[in-house]
């Protein structure tokens, strides 16, 4: 992942964190608690590739692993959301440009489920059996509802955010063609013009005024 996109994938991550569990967390909903979390690396994956949301989802699990309340074994959340960044990536839109909001709405809903099911089943394998109390069709249903009424207001914003602030230079100067100077797509364009211009087959014309050598 590029050093350029760290930065706002931490500040997007710690944010999302505090609502999650000092907002969120706190309000007692029936079923399960609205993934901030969740809706954060699925929108940072669907911007950065499968790579990219692998390592966001990876962090922001184990930070979630890490933050009290946290009731749970460690590197169980880290590897739910290792999972759901790296399958969201895979998803990615062309330039990380969502063109429907139905699309990415099945992203989430996918994702809110999976997660759930994924968090409820490697909680069986540990001897976690809090899921079996609550309901686990409960536990999928309330967090399939949350995530996709969270989901408009969370994932656009944090795309928006993971493009703007999360671009390479490099890469920014050589996708902004309009912009000043000659990126690097530019100037492998102009040296294939050049070649191709000085190349076998080539006539060259005769400039007026100016007399050729002999």
């Amino acid at each position: 992942m590029r050093l350029a996109r760290i930065p706002v994938s931490a500040v997007l991550m710690l944010f999302g964190l505090i609502l999650q569990v000092s907002v969120f967390g706190r309000l007692q909903l029936p079923g399960a608690t609205p993934d901030i979390l969740l809706l954060v690396v699925v929108g940072l994956a669907m911007v950065y590739g499968p790579t990219g949301g692998c390592l966001v989802g990876f962090t922001a699990g184990l930070l979630a692993d890490l933050a009290p309340p946290s009731d749970h074994a460690i590197g169980r959340y880290a590897l739910v959301l290792c999972l759901m960044g790296y399958a969201a990536g895979l998803l990615r839109p062309d330039h990380g440009r969502q063109r429907s909001v139905a699309s990415a709405l099945l992203v989430v809903g996918a994702a809110a489920v999976a997660s759930t099911l994924l968090y409820a089943t490697v909680g069986a394998l540990v001897g976690d059996t809090a899921a079996r109390h609550v309901g686990l069709g409960g536990l999928v249903i309330s967090a399939l509802l949350y995530d996709l009424l969270l989901a408009p207001f969370v994932v656009p914003l944090v795309m928006l955010l993971g493009r703007r602030f999360g671009r390479d230079p490099v890469a920014a100067a050589d996708d902004d063609e309009s912009g000043p100077g000659l990126g690097l797509g530019s100037l492998a364009r102009y040296r294939t013009t050049r070649e191709v211009s000085s190349g076998p087959g080539y006539r060259k014309r005769r400039v007026p005024g100016f007399a050729r050598r002999p």
